[in-house]
């Protein structure tokens, strides 16, 4: 009788070398149980400072601390053994310089066994990237819609609607690729600006809110679920768990008034 074989991971050069084959598919997630789930499906499972949101009831992901993605990183690679896992660093710790991203993201990668992390930025932080991939760091890079940059852009507004502003987003994927990351998540960005900035760099794009032709596709597992409200436009729900959750809340609260919880099939004799 052979052994099974063990699981392996995916790792950050073979999701690289996906580049123009087949789509990289990636959810988000938060915790363990949800986790090991995507983790069957998923090529990489991207623990997002969405959780602010999502988790946490914050208005935008600002609030999100170092402490907080370590937490719900760790609960994620604990619950996984063959997605890439990938962390968000938060707001307020890469921007200051290389040497504090470092600190930052060693910190992350240390303490939740992941195998990547994410930043926020184009060219004004290919430094950054450069300094952490040199220093055994792998970064996924962010552009277009940058959420943590909201206060700045004035909201979650899509991107690139004026065609004059496509150069500043394709020189941006361009600096994030020459600096060494491995792949670039475009957000929020029109369609044939995406479908640009997929044809002119040589690292895959994951879109959101993006185009078809990106190399992979992302989205927060909660919105597509349905258990967000008010989803984006580019989201599709795929399931209805806010309608299921509760129905079986209210079922268990009934049955609780009228004492038909717990039966005797839920107790001891």
């Amino acid at each position: 009788m052979s052994a099974q074989a063990p699981i392996r991971r995916i790792t950050v050069p073979q999701i690289r070398t996906r580049k123009g084959g087949e789509p990289i598919v990636s959810l988000t997630s938060y915790h363990s149980h949800t986790a090991a789930i995507v983790d069957k499906y998923a090529d990489f499972i991207l623990v997002g400072d969405s959780l602010g949101m999502v988790m946490h009831g914050m208005e935008s992901t600002v609030g999100v601390t170092l402490d907080m993605m370590i937490t719900h990183g760790k609960a994620v690679v604990r619950g996984t053994k063959r997605a890439l896992i990938v962390v968000d660093m938060p707001f307020g710790t890469y921007e200051e310089s290389p040497q504090t991203a470092f600190r930052n993201a060693a910190r992350i990668m240390t303490e939740t066994m992941c195998q990547a992390v994410t930043l926020e930025g184009g060219a004004r932080m290919a430094e950054t990237i450069r300094y952490l991939v040199d220093r055994g760091i792998p970064v996924m890079a962010h552009i277009g819609l940058t959420p943590q940059s909201t206060n700045v852009m004035g909201g979650f507004k899509t991107q690139g609607r004026d065609e004059a502003t496509w150069a500043h987003h394709i020189d941006d994927a361009k600096a994030v690729t020459e600096a060494g990351a491995f792949a670039v998540v475009v957000e929020g960005v029109v369609e044939p600006l995406a479908r640009e900035i997929t044809a002119q760099i040589e690292i895959p794009t994951i879109g959101i809110g993006a185009s078809a032709d990106c190399d992979g596709q992302i989205l927060v597992l909660e919105d597509m679920l349905g258990l967000n409200p008010r989803p984006p436009k580019f989201v599709k729900v795929y399931g209805e768990l806010g309608g299921m959750i509760e129905r079986a809340v209210s079922a268990y609260a009934d049955e609780v008034k009228s004492r038909a919880f717990p039966s005797d099939d839920q107790t001891y004799r």
